[in-house]
């Protein structure tokens, strides 16, 4: 069960890295956003994927008497979605104001420190 999840994390952290590679903000958004979910995707497999028992611990026992899908990080991962869903929702908000205030996407565009045309400063004294 857990294969598939290895190979779909695979294809996420592939795609996440190409789209955050890229110029333009929303690719990078989408990127970030993709990479998030691999992440989850990570903690969800760390924690074995088990169908059949749950990790009750039975009266008389100190640990499972089977092996059972560790709680721990499917708690970690609903806190992981609600910051990453913050996140998101800040970087779309400042990509959106970026693109009010310079009317583009472009990272390469977004010069406002150091314009194309600006003359070079003197090269001696």
């Amino acid at each position: 069960m857990e294969v598939p999840f290895v190979l779909l994390i695979g294809l996420f952290f592939a795609a996440a890295v190409y789209l955050m590679l890229s110029k333009f903000l929303v690719r990078v958004l989408l990127g970030v956003v993709l990479l998030g979910n691999a992440v989850n995707l990570l903690l969800f497999a760390n924690g074995r994927i088990l169908r059949e028992v749950p990790p009750i611990i039975p009266a008389g026992h100190d640990v499972p008497v089977a092996l059972t899908a560790n709680p721990l990080p499917q708690a970690l991962i609903l806190t992981a979605i609600v910051i990453s869903f913050s996140f998101f929702a800040f970087l779309l908000v400042l990509v959106y104001r970026a693109y009010q205030d310079l009317g583009t996407d472009n990272g390469n565009e977004m010069r406002l420190a150091e314009p194309e045309n600006d003359p070079l400063p003197p090269t001696g004294y």
